[in-house]
């Protein structure tokens, strides 16, 4: 398939581009695709070019890599292909954000205790029923690990994550029937009746936010300064466990 052809779903980076999306230094990156550890080539003006599948392979833990085509990274699934008019709010990177959530292979994967346990002391440490690693696609919020929630996703547009994936401090509401942008809800007019939320976005190697680890009840109230404290620490904790393969 021609560049052009696959420029949509995989776009051309500049050493600059994926300089930030590594976070590395534009140095390292061009030491990187002359070294061909980033497959990229030269334009007429001798600039080098590389496709973001080939830059994202960067990101990806070794044992991925080494059962993924030689070739190179697979086009992305259309879930992970941000549609022309969302209708949630996004950043500005967010399809630099859904192809880094790809490369890391975890929507949809099987349950893993290590996330399990940081949800279950997230809802221990703030007194919340509900507490969720969430993990945000083009289509749904996946929940990673939950406890005191019976459904695995829901539709990316009911998905108060998309909100919390916009900043780096806690993103709180104290009562969503009060607040216009919940209140029509249906996780807030139905099932599971959301009033309190919180959540701190889970941010990736290459800075991108991927999820939340959020908790929920059922009644308005606010935390108190340690329960918040214990959630930034679980969040980070969660930060981390995102970063690393999957143990044997």
């Amino acid at each position: 398939m021609s560049r052009s052809l696959k420029a949509t779903s995989d776009p051309v980076m500049t050493t600059s581009d994926a300089a930030r999306l590594l976070g590395v230094a534009t140095s390292t990156v061009q030491l990187w695709m002359e070294s061909g550890a980033i497959a990229s080539w030269k334009t007429p003006g001798g600039h080098r070019r590389a496709l973001m599948s080939s830059v994202l392979r960067m990101t990806r833990p070794a044992h991925l890599l080494a059962a993924s085509d030689p070739a190179g990274a697979a086009p992305l699934a259309p879930e992970f292909l941000m549609p022309a008019a969302p209708p949630y709010p996004v950043g500005a990177q967010e399809q630099l954000r859904l192809s880094a959530l790809a490369a890391l292979q975890l929507v949809p994967s099987p349950a893993e205790e290590r996330f399990e346990r940081i949800a279950r002391l997230a809802a221990a440490v703030t007194d919340c029923p509900i507490a969720l690693i969430t993990l945000l696609t083009a289509q749904r919020q996946w929940f990673k690990a939950r406890v005191g929630l019976k459904a695995a996703e829901t539709p990316r547009e009911w998905a108060f994550c998309s909100h919390a994936i916009l900043q780096r401090d806690p993103f709180i509401v104290e009562d969503a029937l009060q607040d216009a942008r919940f209140r029509d809800n249906p996780l807030v007019t139905g099932a599971p009746e959301i009033r309190f939320y919180a959540a701190f976005p889970l941010i990736g190697v290459n800075e991108l936010a991927l999820g939340t680890l959020c908790v929920i009840d059922r009644e308005p109230r606010r935390l108190k300064s340690r329960e918040l404290q214990g959630l930034e620490d679980l969040a980070n904790m969660a930060m981390r466990e995102l970063n690393t393969p999957p143990h044997d």
